[in-house]
């Protein structure tokens, strides 16, 4: 739990002072053309501070400084304890400016102050320790050849890198990018969702207080222009994005217009959760269940939005999940005991809204299904339908506090509901057989499965990433580092 009062954390936050400007080069700028957006409080609707909106001027300065910095070696060149040695200094700063990200985290995207606490912050810290770690433990290869040849395998670092990351969990899934990209060797550019950029701005200047060189890491606020002028740069040499599949295929289009950049997407979802009759605990299924879909307002590409139950157990299951529900009432961010925050923006709001007004017209409401605190932020109720595997609210991805519960008859069935599907992100089985687990696990199409948990994924040594329309690549462990290198095989032809 936060170490701060409700009232301490509204102290606080009345007395923040935003920084709004671009990080280039080692220093806080406008856009060039003066250009700036709002940034604005969810919980009360309040604008927060005016944010620097990067242009095509912006853009090429940036890429100029990271480009510069790479080619002359200052953080590339560096042998890789000098690296590591840097970056675990930034993750103890992070630690150290625990509560002052928590609380812009909030202030920007809605969320709970305990979430933004032990979850974002603490588990950016982590990812930057895991990665700076790492460094200097990762090593090439000897492959065998002949008797007169000498082969070595090496991973170089790639160049510059763009990280383009989304608003619900703006600096975890930036860390998800940097930590990675930096412990290689790049150049970065942070590009941070319009939604929320303070945390991306404001880690900035810690970065350098740590010893990142100038021009290695920047960070470019703005909207899809910023991203797309990032995309489309011929000396970007990486673009990492995390977003909605819509946006990243855009991003691929631009890539192959552009310089064939590599490209690493980790896009939507809409995960199933499989509650079968053997579930060993049903209730515990149903707290998971409501953690796996309320948690961070739904606000969550992993989301297990669509929960299958078999019918042996739906009416326990229905009653727990209502019980369960009450956990994430929303209510003011900045109290350490709300379990859940305001939607994101307006937009968002009205497009859940919207969702859940499809949903009364196609399905059976269960529970939840309006607004909450309307005078006040963008808030909604945790919302639960009984529907069937052919409804939008059962296929399209909401990214809101909105459920999907599906009966099904057999474990076959489960199977085949889950996986028609474009996603395949994540997924959960529920049972008590252990052969049975492992045997429906095989047969999901998704990048985690989880079995009689859900979203248990805070350890970075658990690869992260989707099948089919959820995207390419992997996010944390070692197989992060993959994305941002480049293979070099050398080979010595040796005198006889």
């Amino acid at each position: 739990m936060p170490r701060l009062t409700h009232q301490q954390w509204q102290a606080l936050a009345a007395r923040q002072i935003f920084e709004g400007r671009a990080f280039i080069d080692g220093a806080y700028v406008a856009a060039v053309d003066g250009k700036t957006f709002a940034t604005v409080n969810p919980a009360n609707k309040q604008p927060l501070a005016d944010i620097a909106e990067c242009g095509t001027a912006d853009v090429e300065r940036a890429v100029a400084a990271a480009r510069a910095a790479f080619e002359d070696g200052r953080w590339s060149g560096l042998a890789p304890l000098q690296r590591k040695t840097v970056l675990l200094k930034f993750a103890e700063l992070i630690r150290e400016h625990a509560d002052e990200l928590a609380l812009l985290e909030t202030l920007d995207t809605g969320k709970p102050i305990s979430d933004a606490l032990g979850v974002d912050v603490a588990g950016t810290a982590y990812c930057v320790q895991w990665f700076a770690e790492a460094i200097d433990k990762v090593g090439g290869e000897v492959p065998p050849l002949a008797p007169n040849l000498h082969g070595t395998v090496t991973r170089e670092p790639i160049g510059v890198v763009a990280a383009v990351v989304p608003w619900n969990f703006p600096l975890l899934m930036a860390s998800w990018k940097f930590a990675p990209a930096l412990a290689a060797g790049n150049s970065l550019l942070l590009k941070p969702s319009e939604k929320s950029p303070l945390t991306a701005i404001r880690i900035a200047a810690l970065a350098q207080q740590a010893g990142i060189p100038d021009g290695v890491f920047n960070v470019l606020p703005g909207a899809g222009e910023t991203g797309r002028l990032l995309a489309l740069h011929r000396d970007v040499d990486c673009l990492a994005f995390t977003g909605s599949t819509a946006v990243g295929k855009k991003i691929m289009a631009c890539a192959a217009e552009s310089n064939l950049k590599r490209v690493w997407l980790e896009l939507g979802g809409k995960s199933p959760n499989i509650v079968l009759d053997d579930c060993p605990d049903v209730a515990q299924a149903a707290r998971a269940a409501a953690g796996g879909i309320f948690f961070n307002q739904g606000e969550m590409c992993s989301a297990g939005s669509r929960v299958l139950v078999q019918r042996g157990v739906y009416a326990e299951f229905m009653a727990e999940l209502k019980q369960a529900a009450e956990g994430y009432r929303p209510g003011d961010p900045l109290n350490p005991a709300t379990g859940m925050g305001a939607i994101v923006d307006e937009l968002q709001y009205r497009r859940v809204l919207d969702y859940i007004e499809i949903g009364k017209q196609e399905a059976k409401l269960a529970f939840g299904g309006h607004a909450v605190h309307t005078d006040t932020g963008y808030y909604i109720a945790p919302t639960a339908f009984e529907t069937t595997p052919d409804t939008r609210i059962a296929r399209e991805e909401i990214f809101g506090p909105v459920c999907a519960v599906i009966p099904f008859d057999s474990a076959d069935e489960a199977i085949a509901i889950a996986n028609d599907s474009d996603y395949g992100l994540a997924a959960a089985v529920w049972t008590r057989d252990v052969s049975r687990a492992h045997l429906l696990a095989r047969r999901l199409r998704a990048g985690t499965v989880w079995i009689n948990c859900y979203d248990e994924g805070g350890d970075q040594n658990l690869p992260f990433g989707g099948y089919k329309q959820s995207g390419n690549g992997r996010d944390k462990s070692l197989h992060a580092l993959e994305k941002y290198t480049e293979l070099k095989s050398t080979l010595l032809k040796l005198s006889c």
